[in-house]
């Protein structure tokens, strides 16, 4: 059996997954942080866009270091396996961390074929996307926050074909936040506006 590559993404109710440290905090709670924690729990190693990863790098060693409520989890994601997907050469000082050879269908594909846990991502939309494109996301946890942002990136750019998608499980926090995990729908519905239109009179 071949490994599963999981994604976490923080998203607002209007699809807005861009900079979550201005409207995510609010939310976070103890249920919310077991359900991250479950995500990554099989996961020894994790993918990463460049930003998303410089934001990590810039804080989790520290929290490891500081010894603090979550110095647990800093420490699980600094013994994990980090490959980063950058265009410019890289300088890591955050141990097991290296830049990617080669480009994120290529890399998440052969990882997928090698012995190991989970492939996990938090965040890392570009990632994603491409992904979710070729085919390889096996799960995407959205974690649906209760306000629209209204300005930034949203996790889906336009394209030529829609993606359809399974929901695997749903819970609702008590903050609202809606933990949706997602896979993906080899056999989605079919039918058209007759068929709709009939299922109404019955």
């Amino acid at each position: 059996m071949s490994r599963k590559i999981v994604a976490s993404v923080f998203i607002s109710l209007d699809g807005v997954v861009e900079a979550p440290d201005q409207w995510h905090f609010p939310y976070f709670n103890d249920e919310m942080g077991a359900a991250v924690g479950a995500g990554l729990s099989n996961a020894d190693t994790m993918l990463f866009g460049r930003v998303t990863y410089d934001s990590f790098a810039g804080a989790w060693p520290e929290r490891e270091t500081a010894g603090g409520e979550d110095a647990g989890f800093a420490k699980q994601l600094g013994d994990m396996r980090k490959i980063v997907f950058s265009r410019s050469p890289l300088d890591f000082r955050w141990r097991n961390s290296e830049q990617a050879q080669g480009d994120v269908a290529e890399v998440a594909a052969a990882l997928k074929r090698e012995p190991g846990g989970d492939i996990g991502l938090s965040g890392s939309i570009s990632v994603i996307r491409q992904l979710l494109a070729a085919g390889l996301l096996d799960e995407l946890q959205l974690l649906v926050h209760p306000i629209a942002v209204r300005k930034g990136m949203r996790l889906f750019d336009e394209g030529e074909s829609s993606m359809p998608l399974k929901l695997l499980k749903s819970e609702t926090f008590g903050t609202g936040v809606l933990n949706l995990v997602y896979g993906p729908d080899t056999a989605p519905p079919t039918g058209g506006y007759e068929e709709a239109v009939a299922s109404l009179g019955e």
